[in-house]
């Protein structure tokens, strides 16, 4: 701790000590953009939270109607989590002490966390149906697929890949939940489904792997 000093009879005025500690943790939250990253997911979870309830409020419509919400807000915190994956000192990480795998994978795992409960709180009511589960379930699959593309083909463009498989799935995804349209139509099956679930799984298993093993792909700046 230092004391400014001041005129003679004045009591002294402790400034705040920054610690190496806290000051890589600034650094490192500036340099992934982690405020705007987590801005970006709970606005996200309210707008998910207000489309939920404003289809639900129209005539003749049901919990089905949220499927647009559990398929698009996963996408978009997904989406955000992979921009955020983005470093300005890929070098400087690479050429570390320490291994920095642990702290891609926290960082992955945190967000992903924060963003599923948030989802999650977006869609009450009918698990069985599209509520939370199935939200959760999405945006799993959704961060799983994009750490994968920011280690493959960077953090920019790491929304890319999962927004045009879940364009094709959501034009093409059969009407009856179930059967072999579990599997490759994954995002669009009703919360209970369990090779839905499992294929999220994998996906954010593998891209999870994936991402804290390499890191996001090195960009041109």
């Amino acid at each position: 701790m230092t004391m400014a000093s001041g005129a003679p009879g004045t009591t002294p005025v402790t400034a705040p000590v920054t610690t190496p500690a806290r000051l890589a943790a600034v650094l490192y939250a500036r340099s992934r953009v982690l405020p705007a990253t987590l801005g970006t997911l709970v606005g996200t979870a309210l707008t998910a939270a207000w489309a939920a309830h404003w289809l639900q409020a129209q005539p003749h419509f049901d919990h089905s109607a949220r499927v647009p919400v559990v398929v698009l807000a996963p996408l978009i915190a997904a989406g955000a989590i992979g921009t955020g994956l983005y470093t300005h000192s890929d070098e400087l990480d690479r050429t570390a002490v320490r291994p920095w795998w642990p702290r891609r994978l926290v960082h992955l795992v945190v967000l992903t966390v924060l963003a599923a409960g948030l989802l999650a709180l977006a869609v009450p009511g009918r698990p069985d149906e599209f509520g939370a589960p199935a939200m959760v379930r999405n945006l799993l699959g959704a961060a799983g697929v994009t750490a994968a593309a920011a280690a493959l083909l960077g953090a920019r463009l790491s929304w890319l890949p999962m927004t045009l498989y879940l364009s094709a799935a959501y034009l093409s995804a059969p009407r009856t939940p179930g059967g072999v349209g579990a599997v490759w139509a994954w995002p669009m099956q009703p919360g209970p489904q369990g090779a839905a679930w499992a294929v999220a799984a994998v996906a954010y298993g593998v891209g999870a792997a994936l991402y804290a093993w390499r890191g996001a792909r090195p960009e041109g700046h």
